[in-house]
């Protein structure tokens, strides 16, 4: 070797030798010496969800109801005071109840079979479908009294896409999806079904499609919210089927609905869109409501008076409420503090509030005939996206 080239190879094993008698070092401090540094795993990337352009962003990846905690009100509806809203559809009323004292505080006169209490995108509103008189009739829930009726055909059912653009009324006997505007409900598109009876569903965790039911031919579709069209269609595996509400789960990963024939909840894959399997719960399961810390959800199964608790972790039944006298729970919702379940008895002119923590009865109100879907008012969340409350 030349005189020069082992002078370097001293100089570098020196180096070598004083890093590693200098504590902790030996080969990682070597390496780094000749700027060889040994690999570090980077650091786990944090999921992002690419919603649909213009919604707001999703607060947590693995939990679409993340907004939804007990009490975090927005500032929007914080100083509403706190109601439930019952529709009663052969009464042609919405009965107003002071959760507090459980009593009807006032009686407001709507339009033809009033159906579902739906609060709009922005919370500002609560729209009453009122499917025969072809209405919606608003309702400012700061001061409790209604306003002008707007002429929408058909309105069995609202919601609103995740970007706030669009109202979507769930046209049932006319067989249609109908885009409007969200303030003015004028119409923007209409997409007609091949399905009979749609009236319900829920939105992706990005928001980009939605599955509806179709309760008179047992169908599911599934809908691209950009381009306002359907997309997929689907007969559920059970012959008589018709099915309801419609709630996905708070990983986002399956959805789940309610088949008041099956006795049960479907449990289907959103993205593939494949066959569900069936969850049996009750007679008659009707509506699903998801508990304020995403653990728990609560099938009202309408034929047999219970409610039934499904555990999301779990992923399993874990407990049935069956209602002292009976009855017949319908569409509700879940109050500010996740503590009370609030559910219309359809056939039976009253209204149900359940303890969520314990299963009891604590009241059962006497309404108009005929309730059907009530919304409690106000919940948490930052936008509505329809139906009795479905926030994000």
């Amino acid at each position: 070797m030349p005189r020069h080239l082992m002078t370097s190879a001293l100089a570098v094993g020196a180096a070598l030798t004083a890093l590693a008698a200098c504590g902790t070092g030996s080969q990682d401090r070597a390496s780094e010496a000749l700027g060889t540094k040994a690999a570090v795993p980077a650091p786990a990337k944090k999921k992002t969800v690419e919603g649909l352009p213009g919604m707001p962003p999703v607060l947590d990846p693995e939990d679409v109801y993340a907004a939804d905690r007990p009490n975090k009100l927005s500032p929007v509806v914080k100083d509403f005071p706190s109601r439930v809203y019952v529709p009663n559809t052969e009464s042609d009323t919405v009965s107003v109840i002071d959760p507090t004292t459980y009593e009807i505080v006032e009686t407001i006169r709507v339009g033809r079979q009033p159906q579902h209490v739906v609060p709009s995108w922005d919370l500002k509103t609560l729209w009453v479908n009122n499917n025969r008189g072809h209405t919606l009739t608003p309702i400012d829930p700061k001061t409790g009294k209604a306003g002008k009726e707007v002429e929408v055909h058909d309105p069995y059912n609202l919601y609103f896409t995740p970007h706030g653009k669009y109202a979507v009324v769930m046209a049932s006997l006319d067989r249609e999806l109908v885009f409007r505007d969200p303030h003015t409900m004028k119409r923007i598109k209409t997409e007609p079904v091949t399905c009979y009876g749609v009236n319900h569903a829920d939105f992706s965790l990005d928001g980009r499609y939605f599955i509806v039911s179709c309760e008179f031919s047992g169908e599911l579709l599934k809908v691209d919210t950009e381009k306002m069209k359907v997309v997929g269609q689907r007969k559920l595996p059970f012959d008589g089927a018709m099915p309801q509400d419609v709630k996905i789960s708070p990983d986002g990963k399956k959805f789940y609905i309610a088949d008041m024939m099956a006795d049960g909840m479907w449990v289907l894959d959103g993205d593939r869109f494949t066959e569900p399997e069936l969850l049996p719960t009750g007679k008659g399961a009707h509506g699903l409501y998801v508990g304020r810390d995403s653990r728990e959800m609560y099938v009202s199964n309408r034929g047999e008076g219970s409610v039934s608790v499904f555990d999301f972790t779990r992923d399993k039944l874990t407990k049935k409420w069956h209602l002292p006298d009976g009855g017949s729970p319908d569409m509700g919702g879940v109050s500010a503090d996740g503590k009370v379940l609030w559910l219309s008895g359809r056939y039976d002119a009253e209204v149900y509030a359940i303890d969520t923590r314990t299963g009891k009865q604590l009241a059962r109100v006497k309404v108009g005939n005929g309730p059907h879907g009530l919304a409690v008012y106000p919940q948490p969340g930052r936008y509505s996206l329809g139906h009795t409350g479905v926030f994000r």
